[in-house]
């Protein structure tokens, strides 16, 4: 058999996989099909996958393949639920038996997703509001979704429950977890400082940290490396954190507890990008050394309060705090879906690398502060939202990632029921906020919303 014919063979059997949505012949295929290398990854994932892409399509209307590259192929999926298009990257071995090496979610390419004619506000608005009710309908999607236009909202929308056990519904002042956003605030608090000369993007974490993570590691790293996920430090969520109480980290001290002997550097600062939870802590501590107030007073003082950010906050979440959403995980199994909420997998309270709360409104106004300087100046603006490829960091500047093909800036956040995504095009105004406590939908609800936008 030849590649191309196998490969095809390949995209064709993962499509009517999908399809089925049956996780018993899926388990088979799996095994019999995918790779050693790839096979080392539990099976009950591989399983979850195909059926979080069965979950968020109900099967699969047509399909198309993009064959530029014979081996990693991009399989364009046409949902049955919206009709829109998913793609999938399915990377095939090079030689017999060609099997599966690997398969993720990718981009659908322009000409596919997006549609040329320009659309009217009103439109646009029509077309998402049928787009989120059914995937609500089919309960895929729970959230609030915001769209703007030079700040000014021309749709918003609340699906599903917030508490799934009372069935208390969404609304639009209801509090997400923010996953990883919080790394923006880390970043113009950051930004602030160097502002205000109190630090500079150029200084070594050891003007600061002298120790940390050792005293000839901490002179290779620099503010920037930290701030684009390029100084070579890891994650904090490890084994000493999962081993431990939740309750035992309420402060940046608490959670540099949990990092205090970090390993050696992966690579050297500003050689390398590899995303860091660790680096956007260690900023938190930076910031408490250089203004002598704890990270949360000061993004409270000095980020949420001048633009009236008033239900943004790392809350404690053993304390009483009205209107947060419970995030809630599919668990598919033989036997159909079971929900799990994550309130004992996340941590009790965010951090300066992420898990605190918002809502479309307040990250709406952070939005518009950050266009108008009211937070940082026009300078700093332009360093944080501009992506670094001199450090190695060509789609993240400083706290913020850069998507070049829509010309949209912001962050997004992903964790057990938590998916959430803010995306801000500085050229055209529009501003697209997405707030799931369902797991991993709401980049797709984003990706809709922005095709349906003018890019420029």
């Amino acid at each position: 058999m030849q590649a191309s014919n196998a490969v095809s063979k390949r995209v064709d059997e993962i499509t009517k996989l999908i399809d089925s949505g049956d996780r018993k012949t899926a388990k088979t295929y799996i095994t019999k099909n995918y790779s050693p290398t790839f096979l080392k990854i539990p099976l009950s994932e591989h399983l979850n996958f195909i059926s979080r892409v069965y979950e968020i399509t109900r099967g699969i209307e047509s399909y198309h393949i993009d064959k530029t590259n014979p081996e990693n192929q991009i399989l364009l999926l046409q949902s049955k639920l919206t009709h829109t298009w998913i793609a999938l990257s399915i990377c095939i071995e090079p030689n017999t038996p060609y099997r599966i090496e690997g398969i993720n979610f990718s981009k659908p390419p322009e000409n596919i997703q997006h549609i040329s004619k320009q659309l009217s506000h009103a439109e646009i608005a029509t077309e998402i509001k049928n787009y989120l009710q059914k995937l609500a309908d089919a309960d895929v999607f729970s959230g609030t979704v915001l769209i703007a236009k030079n700040g000014e909202p021309f749709y918003e929308g609340a699906f599903g429950f917030a508490d799934k056990n009372f069935n208390v519904p969404n609304k639009i002042d209801t509090k997400f977890n923010l996953g990883s956003m919080n790394k923006m605030f880390t970043a113009v608090a950051i930004a602030q400082l160097v502002e205000g000369g109190a630090l500079s993007y150029d200084d070594s974490l050891s003007k600061f940290l002298p120790d940390f993570p050792n005293k000839a590691d901490a002179k290779k790293i620099q503010i920037k490396h930290l701030l684009t996920h390029t100084s070579g430090l890891g994650s904090y969520f490890n084994k000493k954190f999962t081993d431990s109480s939740r309750a035992l980290f309420r402060t940046v001290d608490d959670m540099m507890f949990l990092v205090k002997d970090e390993e050696k550097l992966a690579f050297e600062p500003g050689t390398k990008w590899q995303y860091s939870n660790t680096g956007f802590l260690v900023l938190g501590k930076v910031i408490e050394k250089v203004t002598g107030e704890s990270y949360y007073d000061y993004v409270w003082q000095h980020i949420y309060q001048p633009v009236n950010m008033n239900h943004t906050d790392s809350y404690e979440l053993d304390l009483v705090n009205p209107n947060l959403a419970v995030g809630y995980d599919k668990e598919f199994t033989s036997n159909g879906i079971v929900y799990k909420n994550n309130l004992f997998e996340h941590v009790i309270r965010g951090s300066p690398a992420g898990g605190g709360y918002s809502t479309v409104e307040d990250l709406l106004k952070f939005d518009k502060a950050l266009r108008t300087n009211k937070i940082i100046d026009a300078t700093q603006t332009a360093l944080l939202l501009t992506p670094k490829p001199e450090l190695n960091s060509p789609n993240y500047g400083y706290g913020f990632e850069f998507d070049p093909e829509h010309n949209m800036v912001g962050h997004g956040g992903g964790f057990s029921g938590i998916s959430v995504n803010l995306g801000m095009n500085i050229k055209n105004g529009y501003t697209v906020i997405v707030l799931s406590n369902y797991s991993h939908v709401a980049q797709f609800v984003a990706m809709r919303i922005v095709d349906l936008l003018p890019y420029k």
